[in-house]
């Protein structure tokens, strides 16, 4: 490994690129830049949790790397408001101790998340203006805004006497984009004109041909949809993407609906939103007992879920479980949202228990009712026109997301470009850039009230308890290492023991055999005991199952 990579400190006439995090995946993005002895985080999100993983409501990136190097870490500059862009903060800030830097409305954001976690006062969170210009370390920071599906985007260009990298968070060329500024074209132009050395860059719409849609045009389309149905309307979407919950708004007023928000981060959202005089035009909405009175044809409930997640609104209405908001045979739920790779299995279960009770559900391959906040190919060619860089480095999407971006970058004539997954530690230069190291990388769950890594051997065992079950086998001993009765077993998620009992008593009999089968010196040793009896039960309900469960073995000395 690299000297500076060693002590921490990257040379002061180089310029690196470092994700953690959103490259190779859509979410929970970590971006680092390295240069004269200091690095900049650019983001730190989370992203969904997985079936694979049970129990772990959310992920985030492992920062050990820098966290082994927090002294060098200048600050960490927030792009925008989005949960895959800062909301591993206040679960991350305590390892990092540094600055935080962001406009008003992703600080707005970001204060209430620290708030619940009781660290409002501790996290040092410096308030930028839009268009600002600051440094952070060796870093200048000039903000630039963009469009995206919520207010204040921003990229950066990041300055530094080795060279210049646009960093582009999220973004959309959208010139009614609904809430929010149209994208500054001058600065981008200005920007481009000074030299870029590298675009570090979004790419989750790569494989779409054309431009992502505005968001102005999507009024229209949600009033005819909408206009056309008779009774109860929930319309799934994500409490972030702030420009749809104005555009249904709107719409549902034209429609004499009251809205109704149902999901926790929509209440937030909404308030955070109205703090910062972008809901202004906008009436109160009524609360969800209220909306429980309203006549069928009269109300609009916007829900919080539209990816299929169990504890989220829509699917709590689904299962009958939500005290106020209740839907019944010819309803209607709208999924005015784009499906995130990994998570079409719980849209479509969620979708298909909707359909089952007679609920009426329309997506967007029936109707025109969404668009999304990401740029397509031919705003990438766009954007690659206006910042002309020596190096394109495709994030913020899956492998084959990617590509595709990689490709259209070559197109656009762009001299070199990087394929970079998480942990590629890249060195800048115009000459030819070069990935000169992999850093370990990983991914860490929230689970609970704590942070566990999810190649940990506590999440291994999860996974297998998923998909093997357990056993536990209890064994009273002598101190001579002879049976004091006979050993108990207890199934997990294997059996029904009352139908299948026999297999408990084969191993017990198992367990037994296997003690009463051990030497004088094996039964000294409470590890061989244990072995013995874990490969002797093991046998039992891999013969009668097919499984090969987890076994614990608890030994008892009388």
């Amino acid at each position: 490994m690299s000297d500076y990579l060693t002590s921490g400190s990257p040379g002061s006439s180089e310029l690196l690129f470092l994700p953690l995090g959103g490259a190779g995946e859509i979410g929970m993005n970590l971006n680092l830049y390295g240069h004269d002895g200091a690095w900049l985080m650019v983001d730190l999100g989370v992203s969904f949790g997985e079936d694979y993983i049970p129990g772990i409501e959310a992920v985030m990136p492992d920062p050990s790397f820098i966290v082994e190097r927090r002294d060098t870490l200048s600050g960490l500059v927030l792009t925008h408001a989005h949960e895959d862009h800062l909301g591993a903060v206040p679960h991350l800030w305590p390892q990092l101790q540094c600055p935080v830097y962001a406009t008003g409305f992703a600080a707005s954001m970001l204060r209430r998340k620290l708030n619940e976690f009781g660290m409002e006062e501790t996290v040092p969170l410096i308030e930028v203006p839009l268009s600002g210009r600051f440094d952070v370390g060796p870093f200048g920071i000039e903000l630039v805004t963009l469009t995206h599906s919520i207010p204040e985007p921003n990229a950066l260009v990041i300055r530094t006497s080795a060279g210049a990298v646009m960093h582009t968070g999220d973004w959309k060329f959208d010139n009614d984009p609904v809430v929010g500024e149209t994208t500054d074209e001058e600065a981008l132009r200005r920007a481009g004109d000074e030299g870029i050395l590298a675009m570090v860059c979004d790419s989750t719409n790569a494989l779409l041909s054309g431009s992502s849609g505005s968001e102005g045009a999507l009024a229209e389309n949600l009033q005819n949809v909408i206009s056309g149905l008779d009774n109860r309307i929930a319309v799934g979407c994500f409490a972030s993407n702030v420009a749809r919950l104005q555009t249904i708004a709107q719409v549902a007023k034209a429609c004499d609906r009251q809205i109704v928000l149902v999901g926790r981060s929509l209440h937030r959202i909404n308030q955070i939103a109205r703090e910062n005089g972008i809901f202004h035009d906008l009436p109160s909405f009524v609360s969800e007992e209220e909306g429980s009175y309203l006549p069928r044809n009269k109300v609009l409930y916007i829900c919080t879920g539209s990816q299929g997640e169990p504890r989220a609104a829509l699917a709590r209405i689904a299962r009958g479980d939500h005290r106020d908001v209740k839907l019944d045979k010819g309803d209607a739920v709208i999924f005015s949202s784009r499906v995130i790779p990994g998570n079409e299995l719980e849209i479509s279960r969620l979708q298909n228990k909707l359909l089952s009770d007679g609920i009426d559900v329309i997506t967007a391959d029936d109707a025109d009712i969404h668009v999304s906040g990401h740029p397509a190919r031919d705003e990438l060619a766009a954007m690659y026109q206006f910042i002309r860089p020596e190096i394109a480095i495709p994030v913020h999407g899956e492998m084959r997301h990617m590509i595709a971006h990689q490709k259209i970058a070559e197109a656009c004539q762009v001299p070199h470009t990087v394929l970079a997954p998480n942990g590629s530690l890249i060195r800048l230069d115009a000459t030819g850039p070069e990935i000169i190291d992999h850093v370990p990388n990983g991914r860490l769950g929230i689970d609970g009230h704590r942070l566990v890594k999810l190649d940990s051997f506590p999440m291994r065992e999860r996974r297998r308890l998923q998909s093997a079950g357990a056993i536990a086998v209890t064994v009273i001993l002598k101190d001579r290492g002879e049976l004091a009765t006979e050993p108990e077993v207890s199934s997990f998620g294997l059996i029904d023991e009352d139908e299948e009992e026999n297999i408990i008593f084969d191993a017990i009999d198992a367990a037994a055999h296997a003690i009463e089968h051990l030497s004088k010196r094996q039964r000294d040793r409470d590890e061989a005991i244990i072995e013995a009896v874990k490969r002797e039960v093991r046998q039992v309900f891999r013969k009668a199952l097919g499984k090969n469960p987890i076994i614990h073995v608890h030994l008892i000395y009388i």
